[in-house]
């Protein structure tokens, strides 16, 4: 029997693409600190951007875990990025969360970063996860449970959506999705 992963809202158990639509607007907390994510991007496992496409490994074996579960990598050996994983498990698909405006934790954020301007804090999965404190000890970890915390979009939002960033495979696929007009995503749509 298919459990549902519902947190926030959104079923985790759908489509990458969907879930990270969904994401926009809401809000993540990691141990008190965090934001409104204002932007995303969607992998699945038949899509050669994604790090489940040539299947599991120790590294991305999270990602074929179960939905509404952290994905945590690093990348290029300097930058930790989050993931949800989404689909059911042995799937391979997850939504990297690629920035956040900043709401509650600032000081922190600030102190972790060693930066003031608040635009600045979150605008990038690398600087998000630095500025939240998230690390390899946070992959696998459950989103519905401490130090994770995920509420629903305290009002309706409007989304874009475009073609992915700093990839070099299936780059015109319009898997990022953003708060349309928001000053706090990494670049502009």
């Amino acid at each position: 029997m298919t459990k549902n992963f519902i947190l926030a809202g959104i079923d985790f158990h759908a489509p990458s693409d969907l879930v990270a639509r969904q994401l926009i607007g809401t809000v993540l907390l990691v141990d008190g600190v965090g934001g409104r994510i204002v932007e995303t991007e969607a992998y699945d496992r038949e899509d050669p951007a994604s790090h489940a496409f040539s299947g599991p490994t120790e590294r991305n074996g999270a990602m074929f875990g179960e939905p509404a579960h952290a994905y945590v990598y690093r990348s290029y050996g300097i930058h930790w990025c989050l993931n949800f994983v989404c689909r059911e498990s042995g799937h391979g698909a997850g939504v990297l969360i690629r920035a956040i405006e900043p709401l509650e934790g600032l000081d922190r954020m600030r102190e972790r970063r060693g930066l003031e301007a608040e635009r600045l804090l979150c605008s990038g999965p690398g600087k998000l996860c630095q500025a939240l404190g998230v690390s390899r000890h946070h992959n696998a970890l459950a989103l519905a449970l401490p130090p994770f915390a995920l509420r629903a979009a305290p009002q309706p939002v409007e989304v874009v959506a475009g073609p992915r960033i700093g990839i070099s495979k299936a780059m015109d696929v319009p898997w990022r999705f953003g708060l349309a007009g928001s000053r706090f995503v990494s670049r502009p749509f």
